[in-house]
């Protein structure tokens, strides 16, 4: 990956500074200097006047160069840069190489209407369906992002899609996109990185899963239309993670019952809440009603975290287009961790 900002430091050894180069110890970084001159520290000194000459120059110049060090770490703050980009709505690009190509891919930034200077908002990235652009997620969620609830990250999968382990035409690393995306961040004011979230639709929901199974990134994510599958499962490895997934009863392109489509092999659909339950020693679920739907609770699992499946009964796969308060109780699940 090459990032449109990058801290970089380039400590260059010029002229009379060479003759002592081979004689020191590398110099370190972090604000001293190491450094030893053995033929200066552990032998005798010479009678020869020019070579106490020598001895104080070199003195004086490990003394510059250490002065040198000291500004240069106070002034770039490499490991922790000072975030320098105003909080805008926004779209910048991150270069990967895919099948050895070089591609700039687009994440969109959604904030507040007002931004408060003084507050660190949360991060919420969200990923789309296959052949779905990201800038729909802006419509979907600005009931939530417009008020200053989050910041919406909205990434674009390649070729419309996400690389999550079915049939999708893409060979992406899109682990590592995300891990970019989220180095780039750190560059934009008022954010909170103790706070980040997930939510993804339907090969979304895909790559959501992926990415709370192989990452530590989130404290919580929801995938909509969309459960695990055979070949990616949590276990007692993974890191703890609340989950937060919606099922349709009458979702017939990723069906609740499960079984093989799109390259996958899909579980039942709370088979799949069951599994994270398991994985996160969760207490058995507690069912509750609402209306024809039924809300599975799996609570005190480890690190406080919670499993929740909601069962949707007439809900299609596309069952979140224009239903905003899905993703109102699904911010008022995710916002608790």
């Amino acid at each position: 990956f090459k990032q449109k900002t990058a801290y970089e430091i380039s400590l260059g050894l010029v002229g009379s500074e060479m003759c002592i180069r081979d004689s020191l110890q590398p110099i370190e970084m972090n604000g001293t200097l190491s450094a030893q001159n053995h033929q200066i520290n552990n032998v005798a000194s010479p009678s020869d006047a020019r070579y106490a000459v020598n001895k104080a120059y070199t003195g004086e110049l490990i003394a510059n160069l250490q002065s040198q060090i000291d500004a240069i770490a106070e002034t770039s703050n490499v490991e922790n840069p000072v975030p320098s980009i105003d909080l805008t709505d926004t779209t910048f690009y991150i270069d990967q190489e895919i099948d050895g190509v070089n591609v700039s891919r687009e994440v969109i930034i959604e904030v507040p209407n007002t931004v408060d200077s003084s507050v660190n908002y949360p991060i919420v990235l969200a990923f789309h369906g296959r052949t779905v652009e990201n800038d729909t997620w802006i419509d979907k969620l600005n009931h939530l992002t417009g008020p200053g609830e989050f910041v919406g990250v909205y990434p674009q999968g390649h070729q419309f899609m996400w690389n999550s382990g079915g049939n999708e035409n893409t060979t992406a690393d899109d682990v590592a996109f995300v891990d970019a995306i989220l180095v780039a961040l750190q560059d934009y004011k008022n954010l909170d990185f103790e706070r980040v979230y997930a939510m993804g639709t339907s090969n979304g929901s895909g790559m959501t899963n992926k990415l709370a199974l192989e990452t530590s990134h989130f404290n919580a994510v929801s995938t909509i239309v969309a459960q695990l599958t055979t070949s990616g499962l949590p276990n007692f490895n993974t890191n703890p993670t609340a989950v937060f997934q919606v099922n349709g009863v009458a979702d017939i392109i990723i069906p609740i019952e499960g079984g093989p489509k799109l390259g996958y092999v899909f579980l039942e659909a709370l088979e799949s809440a069951e599994q994270w339950a398991a994985a996160f020693k969760c207490d058995d679920y507690q069912l509750q009603n609402t209306g024809p739907d039924s809300l599975y609770m799996f609570s005190n699992c480890t690190e406080g975290k919670e499993i929740r499946y909601l069962r949707i009964e007439d809900g299609a796969h596309n069952l979140h287009w224009g239903n905003p308060q899905l993703f109102t109780d699904i911010w008022d699940f995710l916002k608790t961790f």
